[in-house]
């Protein structure tokens, strides 16, 4: 496995792309808006003109693209992946997406002779830049392994989960987990402010605590200095928790907590924060 056509370079796909550049694979790319990516072909992405020319002659194509409409249209659009991709490609949709999806992709790529994987990713930028992220596959359990090679370029924990949609399924419990642990860190956030406790004071005694977490030491560190850039859009998060609330009302789940912060994300997003990052959540508890 050599080349690689590689859609959706984003926040986190260029790290990608620079990850599997390193790793010796020849990375060709497909955006939207060619001069944003500029600086990944100045470093070695060759450039194609169409999402089709992208996925045409690889062995493998990767798509980490922004919401599930998106994920509609790269596979099933005219000039589609699933089309112009050749018999025994492998197709690997990093997108956080629905499972539903991810089963029509893996459903029709096996009509076409190709491997299709559902690999949604955690970790955030941090994590892609590092080459330290954590891919989830769900698909054929031999496509997730001829396909180690490209996640060992960009992932450090890489786990097969399941059949086709498994992987969504988990990145749905990890979206689920995140709802919980990062309201937690605001609201605790809010309640130490109007106590009048200095606030560095407060992170150095609990991160290192029962209280540890991602969320608290990396995005609660980044609360503190007033830093709400996006390493991960709070728009693409509230996509996320949509899609969980949906599977668990098709299960018969009550999300409480899920659906609480869903809505405290929607209210911030209707004020124009959509392209914060998901720390934006203290702007709720600050204007509240």
């Amino acid at each position: 496995m050599k080349k690689i056509g590689f859609i959706g370079v984003g926040i986190m796909g260029k790290s990608m792309v620079r990850n599997l550049m390193k790793a010796g694979f020849e990375v060709s790319i497909y955006a939207r808006t060619k001069a944003k990516v500029e600086d990944v072909l100045q470093e070695g992405a060759l450039w194609c003109n169409s999402i089709g020319s992208c996925a045409a002659g690889k062995d493998a194509v990767i798509t980490i693209v922004g919401f599930p409409k998106d994920v509609e249209e790269v596979y099933f659009a005219e000039g589609n992946i699933l089309d112009s991709a050749a018999a025994g490609t492998y197709l690997i949709d990093m997108t956080t997406t629905s499972p539903q999806l991810a089963i029509r992709i893996y459903e029709k790529a096996k009509k076409n002779g190709q491997h299709a994987l559902d690999a949604p990713v955690t970790g955030g930028d941090t994590g892609a830049k590092n080459g330290t992220l954590s891919i989830l596959a769900g698909g054929e359990e031999q496509d997730f392994h001829a396909c180690m090679p490209l996640f060992e370029a960009m992932g450090k924990t890489i786990v097969y989960e399941g059949s086709a949609g498994c992987g969504q399924h988990t990145k749905m419990a990890n979206q689920i987990m995140i709802a919980g642990a990062l309201s937690g860190v605001c609201e605790a956030f809010a309640y130490a402010q109007k106590a009048g406790l200095d606030m560095d004071k407060l992170y150095a005694s609990v991160k290192d605590g029962a209280a540890a977490s991602f969320q608290l030491s990396s995005l609660g560190a980044k609360i503190l200095k007033d830093d709400y850039a996006p390493g991960f859009f709070l728009k693409h998060f509230i996509k996320d928790m949509k899609i969980a609330a949906q599977e668990a009302k098709d299960r018969d789940v009550n999300l409480e907590v899920l659906n609480t912060v869903l809505e405290m994300y929607e209210t911030l997003e209707d004020k124009g924060m959509g392209d914060l990052g998901t720390q934006g959540l203290m702007k709720y508890y600050e204007e509240s």
